[in-house]
């Protein structure tokens, strides 16, 4: 590469991690306006906690759809790097404290914005393509976390139906609905509604003992 060339490749990385700096800037904004209860913020507001130029903002996401998106995106990130796999070998009444702790974090870092998309939702194909993916990856991690408890639920009395009904229960009672009810409605801090989601959840699996 001629010297000329590797300029003009550097001017373009350059940019390029500007450019992305940018973009880190006014995703972080957005969920930390979330985070401080402003469930609508609008793009001046991001622009301006993000420390740019409105202009920027449409430059880097040309509708809020984009934005929205990236902001999942980001809140993904920040779940994966928060989860840890609970080991499958521990005994159940091990496996959902454990789970139970670990969920109950995860409902929490992801509640703000949980909130916002409720209002936005209906308008907003990014956020429920969000939701599926959640749902999905919490289901997913029931189904394999609790597999022969499942399994036994849908043995040859019950058939498949009694264990897709029962997977179905761990995913509404573990997901973001659920921990809204405990939370915004009946107001229980989060040791208590951790409480209340590990019987929820003790009940399902083995209802044959006490939580």
């Amino acid at each position: 590469m001629s010297d000329t060339a590797a300029v003009g490749q550097r001017r373009v990385d350059g940019r390029t991690l500007r450019a992305e700096r940018t973009r880190r800037a006014i995703v972080d904004a957005h969920l930390a306006l979330l985070e401080e209860g402003d469930l609508k913020p609008t793009a001046e507001r991001i622009a301006e906690r993000a420390g740019v130029s409105l202009r920027a903002l449409w430059t880097n996401f040309k509708d809020m759809e984009r934005l929205f998106a990236a902001a999942g995106a980001r809140l993904m990130e920040r779940q994966l790097a928060e989860h840890r796999p609970v080991p499958t070998d521990l005994p159940l009444p091990q496996r959902i404290e454990v789970y139970c702790e670990q969920r109950a974090r995860l409902l929490e870092l992801i509640a703000p914005a949980a909130r916002a998309a409720r209002l936005r939702e209906p308008f907003s194909a990014a956020l429920r393509h969000n939701r599926t993916w959640y749902v999905t990856n919490a289901r997913e991690e029931l189904e394999k976390l609790f597999a022969d408890e499942l399994d036994g639920v849908g043995g040859a009395a019950g058939g498949d139906a009694a264990r897709e009904a029962s997977l179905h229960a761990l995913t509404v009672a573990t997901t973001f609905a659920s921990w809204s009810m405990l939370r915004d409605e009946l107001h229980l801090d989060v040791p208590a509604a951790t409480a209340v989601l590990r019987r929820a959840v003790t009940a399902l699996l083995h209802p044959d003992t006490g939580p």
